[in-house]
């Protein structure tokens, strides 16, 4: 154990570890958030990012919370036999992904066995969780990114790129190994272009860069991008929400609408819809499909899609959470619900609402499990049973993870 080389932050807790410590663990497991996680002689939690359960490692620390310590690897003394070597250079800096050091079976394999963990510890449910559906690209496949740059000094623009992990600093980045190709070519020409106009800009920015089916890079929120999922055409604002690896959409969405019919459903209502995607993608199998959104702007694209596409079976309505089904006349017992909220989970509104109309078939979609599981356990209060568990992985080399409940009254 090594004593620390460099002054405490102001507001550094100096317990049990003094500021840049370092110590040797060894990593029992990989939590949710893709972090390695130790535990010292007695019993006390270290979370390293970039290392994998089995390895002895050196590292330093940098935080200790109330329950825990954070710290930066250093070195990997004893390495793990599922580790192979990450396709980028910033692997380790760039907070962007955290398991290229992982081969891609075993991350399919700690994707599960976490969301399991999950379902235990938060809803105390030992339930079986099937297996991963993969991506079919496992680089490449992402079809929006979003790198920052800071504020220019002295007429110069520094960093263009993404968090570290772990830290507020920017880490420059030219090429993103999981970012769609032409996403690649074009962050080349605007990084460049932004360093030459840098006395231009006042302050940092966010920049977008999306690319569609039409092979087109779409640079301003404003811009409309087209998508095919299923035989269904989309249109929708470049900067709006619409899945970002559009290699695994075709089954996630046949997925979700299989699921929805089952228990002899015949009518369903997407909530949460934004540009239509599941809503649009199932309609062709069900007498009437309504979905609901708060975003305007969000109807008109779905409405403008069932358009586009020749579904009169289709109906989109702006509406407030807290009374989302109060223009749904479906019958309960035949009725599917779809719902797909923010990061956040669903709101105790919401929730309510959904647990009046009663329907018998509820399908959950999440790109975050634990919100998701703080929902389940007012589903399971709420007379609703677990049916599946099917995970998709939405984003290969990162720590997110889609997951897909079913749940039957």
């Amino acid at each position: 154990m090594n004593k620390p080389t460099k002054t405490a932050p102001r507001g550094f807790r100096p317990w049990p570890f003094s500021y840049h410590e370092e110590i040797e663990l060894e990593i029992q497991t990989l939590t949710n958030m893709g972090k390695g996680l130790a535990r010292t002689h007695d019993g006390w939690v270290v979370f390293v990012p970039f290392c994998l359960p089995g390895e002895s490692v050196l590292a330093r620390i940098y935080r200790n919370d109330k329950n825990f310590s954070e710290a930066d690897l250093l070195k990997v003394i004893k390495s793990s036999p599922e580790r192979v070597q990450p396709q980028c250079a910033l692997f380790g800096q760039c907070g962007g992904c955290q398991y290229q050091n992982l081969g891609y079976n075993h991350q399919l394999k700690w994707k599960r066995k976490q969301l399991e963990e999950l379902l235990r510890h938060m809803a105390n449910i030992d339930f079986p969780v099937k297996e991963v559906i993969p991506s079919p690209l496992e680089y490449g496949y992402r079809s929006k990114i979003t790198p920052h740059f800071n504020k220019p000094k002295n007429n110069q623009i520094a960093e263009i790129g993404f968090q570290q992990a772990g830290r507020r600093q920017l880490v420059d980045v030219n090429h993103c190994n999981i970012a769609h190709p032409a996403i690649n070519q074009r962050l080349e020409e605007m990084r460049a272009s932004i360093r030459q106009k840098a006395a231009t800009y006042k302050k940092g920015a966010t920049l977008l860069l999306r690319t569609d089916s039409q092979g087109v890079v779409h640079t301003s929120p404003a811009e409309i991008a087209t998508d095919r999922v299923n035989n269904v055409e989309f249109e929708y604002p470049a900067g709006s929400f619409f899945q970002n690896n559009p290699s695994i959409l075709d089954g996630f969405t046949t997925h979700v609408r299989k699921s929805a019919l089952a228990e002899g459903s015949e009518f369903l209502v997407d909530a949460y819809c934004g540009a239509g995607l599941f809503a649009l993608t199932a309609a062709p199998h069900f007498k009437q499909v309504v979905g609901i959104e708060v975003s305007e702007e969000s109807i008109y694209w779905a409405s403008k899609n069932a358009q586009s596409n020749g579904f009169e079976n289709a109906q989109f309505i702006r509406g407030k959470v807290e009374d989302f089904f109060n223009e749904i006349s479906f019958p309960p017992n035949k009725t599917a619900v779809v719902i797909d909220p923010p990061r956040k989970g669903c709101s105790r509104d919401f929730l309510s609402q959904l647990f009046i109309f009663a329907p018998r078939n509820v399908i959950y979609v999440s790109c975050n499990p634990s919100t998701q599981l703080r929902d389940l356990i007012l589903f399971q209060e709420a007379g609703y049973r677990l049916a599946e568990v099917q995970p998709f992985d939405l984003f290969p080399q990162t720590k997110h993870l889609e997951c897909v409940m079913s749940l039957r009254k």
